[in-house]
């Protein structure tokens, strides 16, 4: 699907150094990144409905913002950074019935398919079923790199609610690198009119001192001019302009981002004969947004990642 972007939201890319792009790109409790937190520290937490009626509400209450927005499609981002936690919430329209989103998106090995879209995911397996089902996942560089030298994280994955007119899927992982940690992604999906789905994407991430500082480095140098996609109001600087926000809030906003539009192209190309057309449409649909998502060619997005998809298959740990 094709969505235009205003002119408004095309600003310049800065590309961003190997180790704060792959802190950025680290999956949630799977889908995000970045001393470990006290034993009773709170989990970072995206925020989650209680059932059908609430995503229901949440639709009727953004009906305005998911109409007139900079994205060129029903779409709503929020972010929010509190002490030691960044969490990403997307609610979207998406042109699929529920009944097609539900079967797919409850199966633990269709979120590797998914997950494998993002640059920084290099392999993916799912371990074990029912109750101890684990969706084990490899992240590391934006390029091509021998699986030793990435990093691993395992998400529990388990279906929370699966109705006729809710899904609820939930990936959680306790450990992550480099002093990450309470990595969680929620997905919630309810039917609306006109044969369409409304979906929540909650992504969050606890981090502690290492991850704290690697990210602070990043920022502070070629990560500095990285954008997200919220407006702050403008300053008193004399310009008279709004800021794109930057900075933690701006890292997890972009990879959330990546993340739904992983989820669209996966329901938009789901057969297996389809990758090559899954390949495309993701990194087409991220490059609308250039200035937020840019980082690779896509004739080198598509080379490596069709080779990364081939060590999948070949049941590659």
């Amino acid at each position: 699907m094709n969505h235009p972007v205003p002119s408004t939201i095309m600003r310049r890319v800065q590309r961003p150094p190997a180790l704060g792009h792959l802190l950025a790109g680290l999956l949630m409790a799977a889908f995000a990144a970045l001393a470990p937190l006290a034993a009773l520290a709170q989990a970072a937490t995206p925020q989650t409905g209680a059932g059908p009626q609430a995503l229901r509400d949440r639709y009727q209450a953004l009906g305005a913002q998911l109409e007139h927005n900079v994205f060129g499609r029903k779409l709503a981002l929020q972010s929010n950074e509190a002490a030691d936690r960044l969490s990403g919430d997307i609610y979207a329209v998406i042109d699929h019935p529920f009944g097609d989103v539900a079967r797919a998106l409850q199966q633990p090995g269709v979120w590797c398919d998914i997950l494998m879209l993002h640059l920084n995911t290099k392999h993916c397996a799912v371990q074990g079923g029912g109750k101890d089902t684990t969706v084990a996942v490899a992240v590391g560089r934006k390029f091509d790199q021998p699986l030793d030298s990435a990093q691993r994280i395992a998400f529990g994955y388990r279906v929370a609610a699966a109705t006729s007119d809710y899904l609820d899927v939930r990936l959680d992982a306790a450990q992550g690198p480099m002093s990450t940690r309470n990595y969680r992604i929620v997905l919630e999906a309810t039917p609306i009119e006109g044969r369409q789905t409304f979906i929540h994407l909650g992504y969050a991430y606890a981090y502690g001192t290492a991850a704290r500082l690697a990210m602070k480095g990043y920022l502070a140098t070629l990560g500095s001019d990285k954008i997200g996609f919220t407006t702050l109001p403008a300053t008193g600087d004399g310009s008279g302009k709004p800021t794109p926000i930057g900075g933690v809030r701006g890292v997890v906003e972009r990879n959330t981002m990546r993340y739904y539009l992983a989820i669209d192209s996966y329901l938009d190309a789901p057969a297996t004969g389809q990758l090559d057309q899954r390949l495309a449409q993701w990194f087409d649909a991220t490059e609308r947004y250039a200035p937020q998502l840019h980082e690779v060619e896509r004739s080198d997005y598509l080379q490596m990642k069709r080779a990364e998809f081939q060590r999948m298959a070949s049941g590659t740990p």
